[in-house]
């Protein structure tokens, strides 16, 4: 029946598939005339679409030829010509989707043609990888084609300074990582002066392994840090009493904390919140008769919390590793590390203090923003990957992209065995080595996947005593990636991998074959390995092609397609199994029970391994559980950070027209206006019946503003109004402020007056952000009081927003009208940031964001104001007029507005 109303009625993805096919065509049409032109030709075919397009066509109407002229291009420079599938990848990606391409289909080449069309427009099309390497490797791969066709490619990399980085962002195409690209945009956005900032408009970007970076990175916020107040002792002290403590295994057997693995919480019990404060006290950290709860003692708190879920829920060599005395990030899902990130809240302190490294001080957060809010900025967005359409939905939903699953060039042959159960790990892993030994005995080359550092060297270990030769590929390992995976392939070659998501490099049957020709350069001699090759390709082929054997389920099903993904590309044979036992982490926690009720059934006995649809059927269930959990966690981290999201832009925006202006004079009366308004209102209200505090008014005046302004005199005639003082006050701001431009010199004012503004907002900006973090993390106890917190954030959060406004406003003021002239020198330009050297980079931690943590710690104390520049005195040239009287020029005009215009 469905095979039926699928022919009546066919799916969405089929109906795209049909209109590409029918584009297919068209470039197909064009292909004799590509070959009919020489190089020089096809090259100025660039310069002649930039016409046509200047003059009113369309992208989607020089497609056709475009993508022709692209393929012959690609032809010619790297003997590599499109498939038709591929064709129809580009189309996907031109028009903002998400193109689902099987591993070895050539998603590296297929950027190339949307890249050629879109870099039409003059703005560069940014093309996101997951590291540097492939950064590196497909801007050098590809790089031949984009000149063939007179396009320049620049590659955006960790470790560049801003004038490499401003460079390489003037090319057409530009490579880079996700977290380059983002940290770019946020140190833009800290700049003090346009000419500081590198990366230009967000046009057209296209990410590769778009699942990796929208959905499994969202969770990790891009982050940059200071340092805060604070010492690191605390850490030590806390970790030494942590590991007193017990965990409750049963509920009600007298531990001190309880774990849930689910949501990586760590809760400290009645009983363990009673002890923790009776070591505290013995320690002399806490007072005698003081609560931990207590709001003196929130930083202590916060400690104690970080320092239990580093002790219970981090493990090394699974989220971290230690090397050279650092704590080295792990990436859960390509089991990469992630050198220069540190989690955030001092979780990576507790975390330093547990390992016994050097505990780097805490960090104060700058600028922030994630994932899924940068890449919305792009105009159109689009994605490459062999694994999406398990989430389609999440995609769509948003970042309003739809996936297509592309067919692949020739046909899928791999044989996807059905899952192996086991009772426990050790025979599970005893199952495992016995396969890998078959396999290497018939001369087939084994991937065996792993979902952690500890998982692999414990298969490792098993091999070794087994006498089976292999290599390890993991976080520890990968400065040899490249050379490991060429060599994947060979027969009886065994490697074993963490988890394979965004590797980049293809597994060839017999080893790689371009990186055995690199080092020669003999003709005779690389005929000679191209023989030895295709024998060993053969020999491969006959063996059954890359054995695929993961060693447990992910919790993403994503993850493990994409492990078997590496198996059967390009029509190549192969096969995969992934063994599990009910001590596993998805097994354990989500499918056990269901699992053991059917093999309990089978009357199953330890050393029997059971495979059954119902058991698959029930892991699939339970990987499905979870991964709607994930999606509810990201979607809710979205709706949080869209509020700040809106904030970020307004004051983003307002920095970039602060330096774009030459002159925010106007900006100074109005700001000024406002802010005598409200000091006046505050003291003098003008609402009958209330009483005039003029003693306070003139004591804010003086120790605010350096003003000297008789209020208490003006307040004495009876006739005196609330609006007259507040235009009296106003007056003697402005003249004060007036004789302060007259004594420096209206450009030398104009250049403080923006660094000033520039530097308060930034600074109350920071602390803004800490702020609202702070918010965020307790607004979910607002659910006690039935009250929705999604709802009290959004409203905290605006006003918090509204006031941080008005305290920039003020305190801008403030330090305009307290600078001191006292040397006669040109000013120097703005220095750069002082903290600038000191600034990290680093992920947030996904379950410190979404889940009510424990009470933070007191804010650091507020960045100091930057000295004023010492500036010249003003030569007059005509007498001393004020800014509202008539210009003296006979124009008409106030003289503010005409030769006063910027003093």
């Amino acid at each position: 029946m469905r095979a039926l109303f699928g022919n009546l009625l066919p799916s969405r993805n089929e109906r795209l598939l049909k209109t590409y096919r029918t584009a297919v065509r068209r470039i197909n049409g064009f292909a004799d005339a590509c070959k009919q032109l020489d190089d020089a030709a096809l090259g100025a075919k660039r310069a002649e679409f930039k016409t046509r397009f200047d003059n009113g066509e369309s992208m989607e109407q020089l497609l056709p030829e475009a993508f022709a002229v692209v393929r012959e291009a690609s032809e010619r420079a790297l003997g590599l010509r499109h498939f038709d599938v591929q064709l129809m990848g580009g189309i996907a990606l031109h028009q903002g989707r998400v193109a689902e391409m099987s591993t070895g289909e050539g998603k590296t080449l297929v950027a190339t043609l949307p890249a050629y069309l879109n870099s039409l427009g003059g703005k560069g099309v940014h093309i996101v990888t997951v590291n540097d390497y492939l950064a590196r490797r497909d801007a050098e791969w590809m790089g031949a084609v984009y000149r063939f066709l007179g396009m320049e490619t620049g590659v955006i990399v960790s470790g560049q300074n801003p004038d490499e980085r401003r460079l390489a962002y003037q090319g057409d195409v530009i490579y880079g990582t996700n977290n380059e690209f983002g940290f770019d945009y946020l140190r833009d956005n800290m700049a003090l002066a346009i000419d500081e900032m590198v990366q230009p408009d967000h046009d057209y970007a296209i990410v590769d392994e778009v699942d990796s970076v929208l959905i499994d990175e969202a969770r990790t916020p891009l982050i940059i840090s200071g340092p805060a107040a604070g010492g690191v002792e605390i850490y030590t002290a806390v970790n030494e009493l942590v590991r007193s403590l017990r965990r409750e295994r049963e509920e009600g057997d007298g531990g001190d904390y309880t774990v849930d693995e689910k949501t990586r919480q760590a809760t400290l019990t009645e009983n363990g919140h009673q002890r923790v404060e009776d070591l505290l006290i013995k320690k002399g950290m806490l007072a005698q008769g003081d609560s931990l709860y207590d709001y003196a003692n929130i930083g202590l708190l916060h400690h104690v919390g970080a320092s239990l879920r580093a002790a219970s829920l981090f493990k090394k060599n699974v989220d971290y590793i230690v090397r050279g005395g650092k704590i080295l990030i792990v990436d859960e899902f390509t089991g990469r590390v992630m050198p220069g990130r540190r989690w955030s809240d001092g979780l990576h302190q507790a975390i330093e203090a547990k390992e016994g490294v050097k505990i780097e001080a805490e960090n104060q957060t700058f600028a922030s923003i994630t994932f899924q809010n940068y890449f919305r900025l792009y105009r159109k967005l689009a994605g490459m990957t062999g694994t999406a359409d398990t989430e389609a939905y999440e995609l769509h939903d948003i970042y309003k992209l739809e996936v297509v699953v592309l067919p692949t060039h020739k046909q899928m042959i791999r044989d996807d065995q059905a899952d192996q159960i086991y009772m426990t790990q050790t025979e599970k892993f005893e199952a495992i080595a016995a396969d890998i030994k078959e396999c290497v005995a018939n001369g087939q080359p084994v991937l065996a996947g792993t979902a952690s550092i500890a998982v692999s060297e414990h298969l490792s270990g098993l091999l070794k005593k087994a006498g089976i030769e292999h290599q390890v590929l993991n976080a520890k390992h990968h400065e040899a990636e490249s050379r490991i995976i060429a060599q994947a392939g060979r027969p009886g070659v065994v490697t074993i991998a963490t988890n394979m998501a965004g590797r980049g490099t293809d597994i060839v049957l017999g080893g790689s074959l371009d990186a055995e020709l690199s080092g020669i350069d003999d003709d005779g001699e690389k005929e000679k390995t191209r023989s030895q090759w295709r024998a060993r390709h053969q020999r491969v082929v006959d063996a059954g092609g890359l054995r695929i054997v993961g060693t447990e389920r992910h919790e993403s099903r994503r993850i493990d397609n994409q492990l078997r993904g590496r198996s059967g590309r390009q029509g190549d044979p192969g096969s995969s199994r992934f063994y599990l036992s009910l001590e596993d982490n998805l097994m354990r926690i989500f499918a056990s029970d269901k699992v053991k009720t059917i093999m309990d059934k089978f009357g199953m006995e330890s050393g029997e391994a059971i495979e059954h649809r119902w058991v698959t059927r029930a892991i699939e269930n339970a990987q499905r559980k979870v991964e709607a959990h994930n999606f509810d966690i990201r979607k809710t981290l979205l709706e949080y950070d869209d509020v700040v999201n809106e904030q970020r832009r307004i004051i983003y925006g307002q920095r970039y027209e602060l330096m774009k202006s030459d002159d925010i004079s106007d900006s100074v009366d109005t700001i000024m206006e406002e802010v005598a308004a409200g000091v006046v209102e505050g003291c003098v209200p003008r609402m009958a019946g209330q009483e005039w505090d003029t003693v306070r008014l003139e004591t804010v005046l003086k120790n605010d503003f350096d003003l000297h302004s008789p209020v208490s005199e003006w307040c004495a005639d009876a006739d005196v109004t609330a609006t007259v003082v507040r235009d009296k006050v106003l007056e003697d701001m402005q003249l004060a402020y007036r004789q302060k431009r007259d004594e420096v010199g209206a450009e030398n004012l104009r250049a403080f007056e923006s660094v000033c503004m520039l530097r308060t907002l930034d600074r109350n900006w920071k602390d803004h952000l800490m702020n609202i973090d702070y918010l965020r993390q307790g607004i979910g106890l607002r659910s006690f009081a039935q009250k929705n917190p999604k709802q009290e954030y959004k409203r905290e959060a605006f006003g918090m927003f509204e006031s941080m406004l008005d305290r920039i406003r003020y305190e801008f003021i403030v330090q305009l009208m307290k600078i001191k002239v006292s040397m006669e020198t040109e000013p120097a330009p703005p220095e750069p940031r002082s903290d600038s050297a000191e600034l990290g980079y680093r992920h947030a931690p996904a379950a410190d964001l979404l889940h009510p943590q424990d009470t933070p710690p007191p804010p650091p104390a507020a960045a100091q104001a930057a000295p004023p520049p010492k500036h010249a005195p003003l030569k007059r040239e005509h007498p001393k007029i004020g800014r509202n009287d008539p210009c003296f020029c006979g124009s008409g005009k106030k003289y503010k507005r005409c030769h006063g215009a910027g003093r």
